[in-house]
């Protein structure tokens, strides 16, 4: 069964410095763009991340510090990468945990107002994990029926991600083939920022996930105390969650 697609979808991957969302950098990303015709494009982008590139990172991906000696930085090719993802729909592995936090800080980072509600993402993980708990390599042996080459390549990694999820459409028949219930099914309930910062309570207020006041909602807390979002903006919060914090805030004033 094919995946039925309103409009591209882009299979991507990232090899990153760490898995700091706030902190880390991306070293590598492919994209695999799939059209609604059934046409593929890949691009991929090896990038000087700014910061050295830890050795139990490179252990995993295998990409050194002389490697990206005068490739561009991020910001140099962010534009490249916008286009090819805009009016897209997103899947990865992993990806709403990972992947697609990282890319939209280095997108803030980068001056361009990344907007995660304007694509529908599909993390292929939380389909596996829901059906059967394994890992990436295990997921391509279990569905596909290959063993994953050059695993933590991003390039093999993301067509394996492709692979996988066209296999999954046929081995689950009450699994819908279109992106909006595939988003819906691997999404993230209750989390309204991309690093689990921020989530949403049973009557759809925005609460704090961490720190001293867990679980209280936001907009009360800046009313009670209005230097902890200051804090916060001053901290090694990433970028996308003191975005939606700014959004709530200001949400906030204009009622007022």
């Amino acid at each position: 069964m094919t995946l039925k697609l309103h409009r591209p979808i882009c299979f991507f991957d990232i090899e990153a410095t760490g898995i700091n969302i706030g902190k880390d950098r991306i070293i590598e990303i492919s994209i695999l763009k799939v059209f609604p015709n059934g046409n593929q494009e890949d691009k991929t982008w090896l990038v000087n991340p700014g910061i050295p590139i830890p050795p139990q990172s490179t252990a995993i991906h295998g990409i050194e510090d002389k490697d990206v000696v005068g490739k561009f930085r991020f910001k140099d090719v962010s534009f490249s990468i916008l286009k090819m993802i805009e009016n897209t729909d997103l899947a990865g592995y992993n990806s709403n945990r990972f992947d697609i936090p990282i890319l939209a800080e280095e997108m803030l980072r980068s001056g361009i107002s990344f907007d995660i509600k304007k694509y529908k993402t599909i993390d292929v993980q939380v389909i596996f994990h829901k059906m059967e708990p394994r890992t990436l390599s295990a997921a391509y042996k279990y569905y596909c029926n290959k063993n994953l080459m050059k695993a933590h390549s991003s390039k093999a990694d993301a067509l394996a991600t492709y692979e996988i999820l066209l296999s999954q459409l046929e081995k689950y028949e009450n699994l819908k083939k279109d992106v909006k219930s595939l988003n819906q099914f691997s999404h993230q309930k209750n989390i309204a920022d991309l690093a689990g910062f921020i989530k949403i309570d049973e009557n759809g207020n925005e609460i704090f996930n961490f720190g001293k006041y867990k679980g209280e909602k936001i907009f009360e807390i800046f009313e009670k105390d209005p230097n902890y979002y200051g804090w916060i903006q001053n901290s090694d919060f990433p970028l996308y969650t003191k975005k939606i914090l700014t959004g709530i805030k200001l949400r906030k004033f204009n009622k007022s």
